[in-house]
């Protein structure tokens, strides 16, 4: 069961308000009337509860279809008012927004409250990451919802190889901090050929530095972050904002 949440409102001119109809998977809904011609919402900043891509229909994935129903009992039926993210519309050609009920309850904020999708900023919608990862923290710490299921606890530097190719939160000790050319590199491992590393690209060093803060400072430090598990050399998340790293423990001096 969801708990009411009152969540201060966003102020922006693009806001929009449509009533949700369906419920496609763990963090995308279908509204009617379209806004702009657009149907699907993409709830911004969040990754929902649902199978990966290549897992077939007749095999279920945990959770999924409690948080697909869980969104649908909070949902659908009701009109929502859409706040778009910073990139209103997704390569997929959704509206990604954020979304809130006629009461005040923001539907990401529910979701992530009940264990139910995790913190998921792009580059596009980073604007309220804060507060997200604060209730996430506390679904974390609680253990609600996919808090308490293996397949999506907590990765760390070692098991993160089994999350290649899917949506993973990876805590770990930076081993070493590097700048090779126009990339920097966080090594979790002595071998950077097979061991997990987190890079970031130069066109994100400038947002890291207006966050203060500063990747090669990170190393002998702890962080959490989070992405999509690639394969480079071995397992790799590409930082391209700082939302998707949280500073644990600071380096020794």
């Amino acid at each position: 069961m969801l708990l009411l949440l009152t969540w201060p409102p966003l102020a922006r001119a693009e806001e929009a308000a449509s009533r949700v109809v369906e419920v496609i998977d763990g963090d995308t809904v279908r509204i009617d009337p379209p806004v702009d011609g657009l149907a699907e919402v993409r709830l911004a900043g969040i990754q929902g509860v649902k199978p990966p891509l290549d897992r077939p229909a007749d095999r279920p994935w945990p959770l999924a279809l409690q948080a697909d129903q869980a969104l649908a009992d909070l949902a659908v039926g009701k009109e929502v008012r859409l706040v778009p993210a910073e990139r209103p519309i997704d390569r997929y050609g959704r509206l990604t927004a954020h979304a809130y009920l006629a009461d005040g309850r923001w539907l990401q904020g529910e979701l992530l409250r009940e264990g139910l999708a995790r913190v998921a900023t792009s580059l596009d919608s980073r604007g309220e990451a804060g507060r997200m990862l604060a209730i996430e923290a506390d679904a974390r710490r609680a253990r609600r919802g996919l808090w308490a299921s293996p397949v999506y606890a907590v990765a760390s530097p070692t098991t993160v190889r089994d999350r290649i190719g899917s949506f993973a939160v990876v805590e770990g000790e930076v081993v070493a901090a590097r700048r090779v050319k126009d990339r920097v590199y966080l090594n979790f491992g002595h071998d950077w050929r097979d061991d997990f590393t987190v890079t970031i690209a130069k066109p994100a060093l400038p947002l890291f530095e207006k966050a203060g803060l500063d990747p090669l400072a990170l190393e002998r430090g702890r962080i959490r972050v989070r992405g999509w598990v690639e394969r480079y050399n071995g397992p790799a998340i590409e930082a391209t904002h700082p939302e998707q790293i949280e500073v644990l423990g600071e380096a020794p001096r």
